[in-house]
Parts: C-alpha cells; structure tokens; sequence
C-alpha cells in the first residue's frame, strides 16, 4: 500500500469545506431547491429533469461525505469530484445559453460570471485532495 504525504491542515480544511458544500448541495437538490436546480437541466438532456436533478443531489451527498469521512481515498475522490463538477457544467451553460433564471441568476452577464467559477471548482477539488499533486504516486505504486 502507498502511504501519501501529509496534507497541509490548511488543504485538509478546503477539503472538509468542499464536502460539506456539496452535501448541503445535495440536500437542497432533494428537499428544497429542486426547482432551482431543475432550471439548469438543459432541455436537451433526454432524462426526466427531476430524476436528473433527484440523481445529482444524491451523488453530491455521497461526494461530500466521502470528501469528509474518507480521507484515505482522498485522491480518488478529488479526481471523482472534479470529474463531476465537469460533468454538471453543460447544465451551467444551458442556463447561460437558455437565458433561465435560478439561484438570483437573472441577468446574462451574473449567469456568465457563474461560468467561471466552475474551474475554480474543479481546482479546489484537485487541489484540497491533493490529487494533482499525488497523481504520480499513486499511478507508481500500480506499476508493481
């Protein structure tokens, strides 16, 4: 097994933070902002646009909480994370794109500065995980 270097408290507390955004994320998906979050499903996704806003509540809590309470797989999940903060942006686009409100997103130009926050996002996910960082390390210790 591959030990991985410390993360500083000051990453391991970006870290904690980010899960617990997304589980209170998650949790406004499932009991109090579903209709907010229904407004960034684009209309061309060809599921339900409940089940996709209840199916990403539901990973945004598994996420938190694996970003909070399993520390050892840090970096997996900081790869996992980032990875969805990817895979949710077209919902952030259509918004943009489709000119919908949510979330006192309603003008263009707020709904375009949102844009950019998802690579910050993404970052903070690799970052506080130590992922990017750890990359090498762990593709090392596969290569037994």
């Amino acid at each position: 097994m591959t030990v991985l270097p410390a993360l500083s408290p000051f990453r391991t507390t970006a870290r904690i933070v980010l899960g617990v955004f997304l589980l209170f994320a998650g949790t406004a998906h499932l009991f109090f902002a579903r209709e907010e979050f229904a407004a960034q499903v684009p209309s061309w996704m060809p599921l339900d646009t409940d089940f996709v806003v209840v199916a990403s509540g539901i990973v945004e809590v598994v996420l938190g909480a694996a970003l909070i309470f399993l520390p050892r797989w840090r970096v997996h999940i900081g790869w996992i994370v980032a990875a969805f903060f990817v895979a949710v942006f077209p919902g952030n686009i259509a918004q943009y794109v489709d000119g919908v409100d949510a979330f006192g997103l309603d003008t263009d130009s707020a709904r375009l500065t949102r844009l950019f926050f998802q690579p910050l996002l993404v970052a903070w996910a690799l970052w506080s995980t130590g992922a990017w960082r750890d990359r090498r390390t762990l593709r090392g210790s596969t290569r037994q």
